[in-house]
């Protein structure tokens, strides 16, 4: 598999990356081992989990497969910490909760380090420079190689990054934010890419299959076994189930027609192809679904397929997001 640069730094990783949100919780160890393996064999690196996945199983599982079926050095291990379990206060970026949540997570992970530490998600109460230096001091410490964040809109993101390149002294400059980005999404966009390709921070696409819509496992109904027919995860799915989704659903199972592949192939290697991005994160049920998606390595769209789904699909741009400029 190809390997990229993640941001304006020297880590490079996969370009499709495996997730592993239901590790622990949907997916149990055979899947799960099954799937590292078969994402290894072909090339695979970026392995994305936060230690808020499945109660913190997520990362014990992949801590228990790490050496006994893959060698640790072959992973670019990434995990996160930020989200927390409480109604009252959903992100917590202090110092002191980062530093332990990390520390936690190495030990679940059975591991020295992690490649890729991430903050979740910004938090409104803790100062953005109190958030960073727990970055700062992961790194300083070799308790992560390289830092990034999830979830930041465009001027979070941006007022974070430059903090980073321009403050004195010693600091980690950010390689990467996770955010959800696909046809079906792509919010992104108007403010974060333009703010992570100036900057330099690498983009890792979040459910770049529209939550699984755009396999197209939902145009004729909700299987029984999709996340759209779990209790618990249905909710998350429905809101791409609606009649501006099914339209883009059905314009890129024209192009997979025409280009004799699948539904999955071609919305994964749309994304993974955009300006800025770095690495899709993929999570699959099981091993099968894994390499389907896998095999999207031999794939490049054409041209006129590309600019045909960026037509569909485009989001409505209005000022200020557009080159009010032209107005």
């Amino acid at each position: 598999m190809e390997q990229r640069h993640l941001g304006r730094t020297g880590l490079r990783v996969s370009r499709i990356g495996l997730g592993t949100l239901t590790w622990g919780r949907d997916t149990d160890e055979h899947d799960a081992a099954e799937q590292l393996k078969a994402f290894w064999e072909v090339g695979g690196t970026l392995v994305d989990t936060a230690d808020v996945y499945g109660g913190g199983e997520a990362e014990y599982l992949l801590g228990r497969l790490v050496e006994g079926l893959v060698p640790r050095h072959d992973l670019v291990i990434a995990t996160k910490a930020g989200s927390v379990a409480d109604p009252y206060r959903r992100f917590n970026g202090s110092r002191g909760h980062l530093l332990a949540a990390l520390d936690a997570s190495l030990d679940r992970l059975g591991t020295d380090y992690v490649d890729l530490w991430q903050v979740h998600a910004f938090d409104p109460v803790t100062p953005l420079e109190e958030t960073l230096q727990a970055v700062d001091l992961a790194v300083s410490t070799g308790r992560a190689r390289y830092a990034g964040v999830s979830n930041f809109c465009g001027w979070q993101l941006a007022k974070a990054a430059t903090w980073q390149l321009a403050s004195p002294g010693v600091r980690t400059r950010l390689a990467s934010t996770q955010m959800e980005y696909s046809l079906l999404q792509r919010g992104v966009e108007r403010e974060v890419l333009p703010a992570a390709l100036d900057l330099g921070v690498g983009l890792l696409p979040s459910s770049p299959l529209g939550r699984g819509v755009l396999t197209g496992k939902y145009r004729t109904g909700t299987p029984a076994d999709s996340r759209g027919a779990s209790e618990v995860l249905a909710p998350f799915v429905e809101p791409y189930l609606d009649d501006p989704a099914r339209r883009i659903v059905d314009a890129v199972a024209t192009a997979a027609d025409g280009l004799a592949t699948t539904t999955l192939q071609v919305a994964l290697a749309w994304v993974r192809d955009r300006p800025g991005v770095v690495a899709p994160i993929v999570g699959a049920r099981n091993a099968q679904q894994l390499t389907e998606a896998l095999s999207v390595e031999a794939l490049s769209l054409p041209d006129e397929i590309c600019q045909a789904l960026d037509d569909v699909s485009a989001p409505v741009h209005r000022y200020p997001d557009q080159d009010w400029s032209t107005l």
